[in-house]
């Protein structure tokens, strides 16, 4: 019997964790024919069937399941050899291409970068700063960087840090309208809401031993993360910010912290996480070094999450 190529291997793995020949495709950048014919040609070469397939699901066989325990391991240390040959006397090289909210331009990824590049002078970067959900697949980037909460898809991701969202406000506006105490006080306060990628009916409140929802109902609606951050700094209203974003305008005294004692989570009571998206595990090596290094910013700046 002839040894599996890794290529077969990585079609296999791919489609039972998708557990969809259409999915793994997309994910390597294969056609589906290509991805069943890798099937086939494995399943031959075991001489087990390794996956059930019916009109909708694809699940592993008893065969499948022990089979892909090993398959995982082969792959992983084939992933390790090549990232330590990689790093024998290789400087990273090469274009770093992906897309990031606009709120990453304030402080984080400017300092993240002017780091990088110090350490890694021969890569290039790359930044398409929007608020819009981008595909890093269908837009040709190496990862999108994304927050609040994972979205299912057939997208890897690549955990950056966890965060709170809290509401903030300018000292200036609290002179001027009073600072509210609870959620139910909202009302009679001028609310900023940022409407990209999509707008939020519910603001949801989290405070020890209680949970309150608040139908949002703002004066002002801007699709730019960093306009609502901007806003809120010159006393145009109240807005919901990441923790990371706020936190060095309050130490400098431009934001004050609204209903002090809440957060803002999700529906479920969830806290936001920040993470990256791409489509495939064999990431370049100055890709990989890149999102190390600004998951290490997270750890440095861990107060301010």
């Amino acid at each position: 019997m002839q040894l599996p190529l890794l290529w077969e291997i990585s079609v296999f793995c791919a489609v039972a964790e998708k557990r969809s020949f259409v999915a793994a495709a997309r994910l390597l950048g294969r056609s589906p024919s290509a991805v069943t014919r890798a099937i086939q040609a494995l399943e031959y070469e075991v001489g087990s069937t390794l996956l059930q397939r019916s009109q909708k699901l694809v699940s592993l066989t008893a065969a499948g399941e022990s089979y892909y325990a090993y398959a995982r391991q082969m792959l992983d240390l084939q992933a390790d050899a090549q990232e330590e040959l990689a790093g024998l006397g290789a400087a990273a090289q090469g274009w770093i291409r992906f897309a990031a909210p606009e709120n990453l331009a304030i402080g984080v990824l400017p300092e993240v970068i002017a780091e990088f590049a110090i350490l890694h002078p021969d890569v290039r970067i790359d930044v398409r700063f929007t608020d819009e959900m981008l595909d890093p697949i269908r837009e040709k980037l190496d990862f999108a960087i994304r927050g609040a909460f994972p979205q299912d898809s057939e997208l890897i991701g690549f955990p950056l840090w966890d965060y709170r969202r809290h509401l903030f406000a300018s000292p200036d506006y609290i002179r001027r309208r009073g600072l509210p105490a609870l959620p139910e006080e909202l009302v009679e306060h001028e609310l900023i809401v940022h409407t990209a990628p999509r707008i939020l009916k519910d603001w949801y409140f989290v405070s020890d031993g209680r949970q309150f929802r608040s139908k949002v109902q703002p004066r002002y609606r801007f699709n730019s993360g960093v306009a609502v951050y901007q806003a809120a700094r010159h006393g145009v209203g109240i807005a919901r910010l990441a923790s990371w974003l706020a936190a060095p305008a309050v130490r400098e005294g431009a934001l004050v912290k609204v209903c002090p004692d809440y957060r803002v989570t999700s529906s479920r009571g969830q806290d936001p996480q920040m993470h990256a998206v791409y489509a495939t595990s064999g990431q370049p090596r100055r890709v990989r070094l890149f999102l190390e290094r600004l998951r290490a910013w997270a750890s440095k700046a861990d107060s301010l999450l």
